[in-house]
């Protein structure tokens, strides 16, 4: 693993000191698992623009939630 050096507002390393041990961990692992978490949401959001894009272009199609629970079985 690579460490990385950043600097930040000491009301910010307060508040991730504080959550980090209301987690039970320390800043560090708080601080890489946020930004861990971070990353994979930035990955999908990317998808979820991409699947809109195609969407909108007429490339794919929506399902109706009474569609989806008819087909898995799950309608009443």
């Amino acid at each position: 693993m690579t460490s990385l050096q950043v600097f930040l507002p000491d009301d910010a390393v307060e508040r991730i000191a504080a959550l980090a041990a209301e987690a039970g961990r320390s800043p560090d692992a708080f601080l890489t698992q946020a930004i861990l978490d971070y990353l994979e949401d930035l990955d999908d959001v990317s998808v979820a623009e991409a699947r809109l894009s195609d969407l909108r272009a007429g490339k794919g199609r929506t399902h109706t939630l009474e569609d989806v629970e008819r087909d898995l079985g799950l309608a009443d």
